[in-house]
């Protein structure tokens, strides 16, 4: 029953406004619907992917609808995302989720589903074609709560490594975007260092690795990684050079995926921001307003969480959570 529910809450999520009357009273057996994805090579994407098949293959099966692949493209690459869409629309399926490779490109071929009546959800990697759905991080948001936290904890003062992901990217840019905006409350703080790792956890590695040999960043205090598996990679660097993270250099992250709560939970990262995979709690919901009659919003905000070493959500703390083995394995 919860799988229907769930399964019925991802179609009707998708689907636009002028088909979800059809979709919460009729038969969506007929219905196929796509996640477009231009990058797995992270955790945080492969946990969303198996999120996506946790949920779309059984619904397959127990022909709540046709069809709900994933399709990821090798190269990360603009042109790919867009011949990857318009493939989609050419094979008939009616709603497409939408990891984006940026705000803008893929903006043309978004504009020609819904004219061609298919409806686009952009989630994570936001698209702007005003015609698509958006379901929002506010990662600009997660960046200067992070800085707040660490000016906390080290009274104002610090010197930053910021380990970046993928050039280009939206969800990097506004991470950092987040980061400047907020040290400029903090004058005692600021990056010394910023460069790209590819959100990939040996080239975090290799990037502190050198960083480590450098006698001229003798200074930093803090490596401010943008996702989990860089930051992992830079904490075994930091070991391999016998030093410990959490104590010699000060770790953060943004994801929250088992690996980095892990980490957080030894000790070895200080403050996690957790960017949900999942998003099916919110899809759910925007599956029983609609089934209300309600209105779903076309620009929705996803939830995030934050975490530090004594779990607690300092972004919500109404919300306050210990971290506990369990929770770590059943992540």
């Amino acid at each position: 029953m919860q799988l229907r529910k769930f399964a019925a809450a991802l179609v009707m999520a998708a689907f636009s406004a002028s088909a979800l009357a059809q979709v919460a009273t009729g038969d969506t057996s007929p219905a196929k619907i796509a996640l477009s994805n231009n990058y797995a090579g992270n955790s945080w994407r492969q946990q969303m992917l198996k999120s996506w098949a946790n949920v779309a293959d059984p619904a397959v099966k127990q022909k709540i609808v046709a069809a709900a692949p994933s399709f990821t493209t090798a190269e990360s690459q603009a042109t790919e995302q867009v011949q990857q869409i318009q493939n989609l629309i050419l094979q008939g399926y009616k709603a497409i989720a939408v990891d984006a490779v940026s705000p803008t490109a893929l903006n043309g071929i978004i504009k020609q589903a819904c004219a061609a009546g298919v409806t686009v959800v952009s989630f994570d990697g936001i698209a702007t074609e005003p015609c698509a759905y958006r379901i929002a991080v506010d990662f600009q948001g997660m960046g200067r709560m992070q800085v707040d936290y660490l000016a906390k904890r080290l009274n104002g003062k610090g010197n930053l490594l910021e380990i970046r992901g993928l050039a280009g990217v939206s969800v990097d840019d506004e991470i950092h975007q987040g980061i400047v905006d907020a040290l400029k409350k903090y004058p005692d703080m600021k990056i010394v260092l910023s460069q790209t790792a590819n959100f990939r956890r040996a080239d975090g590695q290799q990037l502190m690795a050198t960083f480590l040999q450098d006698p001229k960043f003798k200074d930093v205090t803090v490596v401010y990684a943008h996702n989990d598996d860089m930051a992992l990679g830079a904490i075994s660097a930091i070991e391999a050079a016998g030093k410990k993270p959490g104590k010699d250099l000060m770790i953060v992250s943004v994801d929250g995926t088992k690996d980095g709560i892990k980490a957080l939970r030894d000790g070895k990262i200080s403050c996690v921001v957790e960017c949900n995979p999942l998003l099916g709690p919110q899809l759910f919901d925007n599956a029983e307003k609609i089934l209300k009659g309600e209105t779903v919003p076309q620009e929705q905000k996803s939830i995030e969480a934050v975490y530090d070493q004594e779990g607690l959500d300092f972004g919500r703390p109404e919300k306050a959570v210990n971290i506990t083995t369990s929770q770590v394995q059943g992540f």
